[in-house]
């Protein structure tokens, strides 16, 4: 069950993003947030400190919570966050659909579990992807899920969503997601599922997620066209 402040903190993040709370703007003061959302002092605080953390507001002194967020013209994957690419879309406003190309259980070799991180012997779902915006194949997605965290996956599900039958129907907590960008030429295997046009080089997210038993269940390398796609993440120096 999520924290209440975190329930706030997405409900001003929707506000910021659908612009009802402008950049450059202020969103209400703490007082009256405490009235609409039936909370104490403290919980705002956790809610706002969040909002910071993402890069979406800046408290002024004497002033209040300043909107520092500004929409990019690119859809914005955020690396602060573990987004679902259903959830992105939604968030980017774009027609956008995951094809499987493979799905199929293996075996984690010395080379797989070097490259993954899972153990040699482990039995792990490949399940490789293609997602499309707006018609275009734009993000080749290579994963490797702990077979035994995910039982009853399948095609169906994975053109919907991992993340949300894992969470929404195996009731499980994903808690964290450790990222690395990188800058990986393009590969045959890419060239054959995605519109790339005369690029020859991707940027690369490579990630491990974990569920609440701090159970690694996940390994995914993200390879998106670089002319379309930003990674937003938000860095605080001494506040």
């Amino acid at each position: 069950m999520r924290s209440i402040y975190y329930d706030i903190y997405e409900s001003l993040r929707d506000k910021i993003l659908d612009g009802e709370y402008a950049y450059q703007s202020y969103i209400p003061p703490e007082s009256q947030l405490i009235r609409v959302f039936q909370c104490s002092h403290n919980t705002i605080r956790k809610a706002i400190s969040v909002l910071m953390l993402h890069g979406f507001v800046q408290p002024i002194r004497g002033k209040g919570v300043l909107v520092i967020y500004r929409p990019e013209h690119r859809a914005n994957f955020v690396l602060g966050d573990i987004e679902t690419f259903k959830e992105a879309a939604a968030r980017n406003n774009l027609v956008a659909q995951t094809k499987v190309v493979a799905l199929e259980y293996v075996t984690a070799d010395a080379g797989l579990a070097d490259l993954t991180g899972f153990a040699v012997g482990d039995e792990l779902l490949r399940l490789e992807r293609v997602r499309v915006f707006e018609g275009k194949a734009l993000i080749h997605d290579k994963s490797y899920f702990l077979a035994s965290a995910l039982p009853g996956l399948t095609r169906e599900i994975a053109e919907d969503s991992v993340f949300e039958y894992a969470e929404k129907v195996l009731n499980m907590k994903i808690v964290t997601s450790n990222r690395t960008v990188t800058v990986d030429y393009v590969r045959s295997d890419d060239r054959a599922v995605m519109n790339l046009l005369d690029f020859d080089m991707l940027a690369v997210v490579s990630n491990r997620t974990f569920n609440e038993k701090g159970v690694m269940f996940e390994y995914t390398q993200s390879r998106h066209r670089p002319d379309f796609f930003t990674f937003h993440d938000t860095a605080v120096r001494g506040y």
